[in-house]
């Protein structure tokens, strides 16, 4: 028996196995619609056979977007192509997530393969790409170069609570499984729960519950929201990695106050106050965030999820067996191999080769082979 490939309920949702697929920005949107890029790149990773497939963080309002190719669900017209993916997801047995998310201050950017600083003239020259006015707990930069962005007033952050509640009614539209709040990587969310970004003098900063609020008045207006037989996640950067920041023990504190809020899983990443959200200088090493979810788990009691650099189907096993977290969520290796999870299986659970698990359309044929190599003796 397979711990990893146990099931695992969290409300009236039914997960197959623990492995996750963590949401990877494709910047492939146009005008924030899901296309055929994104039918195919979560359709190839639900037939992997992982127990649930995030779709990458989805843009609740037009100026929160990231990069001009982010996905969005500020309008009622991206929710057909959103349901698109979530009907063939489901259909290969796989639960299917959406990460809702707000840039902030590191909106206006360019797609990573063009540089991932501000948009500039040459960008507008190039691609008709033109920068857009942003928001953020404070008027500072994200960085040299970007814009500054608007300070929030009461009037901003009623308007962006309401545009979470909004989303995530659309996301239900869509038929999503779960529904998780980015609050990590530097984005929005994050910027308010950081004391290196949030110097607020009012309700919405000063001491940790000041920073916490935001995050935790939104939780509540989308536990609100979303059915109760669905689960809600929560993403963070559970260490800011550099001095007079977030902490490991602020992110406890956080999980403890989420839990209270009706959260169902903590979804534990670091780093990205500063700089690019997938280029910071981290202390990385394989399953270096594991014991920020370890730790969710076992001081806050809140069920929690465990990324970076998860490399095997042992060490995968191992998170879970030791009751370190209760899911563990794969990126870049799901990229590299879309069949990871179903490799694993195989590899975890011993015994001849089984195909009964694929597709049938891969598993015949697969089967067939087998039995070829065998005999061959290879």
């Amino acid at each position: 028996m397979s711990a990893l490939f146990s099931p695992l309920t969290l409300r009236g949702l039914t997960l197959k196995n623990r492995l996750v697929i963590s949401p990877m920005c494709q910047y492939m949107a146009r005008d924030g619609l899901a296309g055929d890029w994104h039918l195919v790149q979560y359709g190839r990773l639900a037939v992997g056979g992982a127990g649930l497939v995030f779709v990458e963080a989805t843009m609740v309002s037009e100026e929160g977007r990231a990069t001009m190719g982010d996905l969005g669900i500020w309008s009622d017209d991206q929710v057909p192509g959103l349901k698109r993916i979530v009907d063939f997801v489901q259909a290969q047995g796989a639960a299917v997530a959406l990460q809702l998310g707000h840039a902030g201050p590191k909106g206006s950017a360019q797609r990573p393969w063009h540089g991932m600083g501000p948009l500039t003239e040459g960008d507008l020259e190039a691609r008709g790409e033109a920068p857009w006015p942003m928001i953020g707990p404070t008027a500072d930069p994200a960085g040299p170069g970007f814009a500054t962005p608007k300070a929030m007033t009461e009037a901003d952050i009623a308007a962006l609570r309401a545009a979470y509640i909004a989303a995530a009614g659309r996301a239900l539209a869509a038929g999503f499984d779960v529904l998780e709040l980015h609050a990590a990587h530097g984005y929005l969310l994050h910027r308010f729960l950081s004391p290196l970004t949030n110097t607020r003098s009012d309700a919405w900063g000063g001491d940790l519950a000041g920073r916490m609020r935001l995050v935790l008045e939104i939780a509540r207006d989308l536990r609100e929201a979303w059915p109760a037989d669905k689960p809600l996640f929560v993403r963070i950067s559970a260490d800011d990695y550099a001095e007079g920041g977030w902490t490991g023990a602020d992110s406890v504190t956080l999980a403890r106050a989420l839990k209270d809020c009706g959260v169902d899983v903590v979804d534990c990443s670091s780093g990205g106050i500063a700089g690019s959200a997938t280029n910071g200088r981290l202390p990385r090493g394989p399953g270096f965030q594991v014991p920020y979810a370890e730790a969710v788990r076992k001081e806050a009691g809140l069920a929690s999820m465990a990324v970076g650099l998860i490399l095997t189907p042992e060490q995968a096993e191992a998170i879970i067996a030791e009751g370190r977290a209760d899911l563990v969520a794969i990126g870049r290796e799901a990229l590299v191999n879309p069949n990871w999870p179903l490799m694993a299986r195989e590899k975890l659970c011993g015994g001849a080769a089984d195909f009964s698990e694929w597709p049938a359309p891969h598993g015949w044929w697969l089967d067939k082979r087998a039995a070829i190599l065998q005999s061959l003796g290879l």
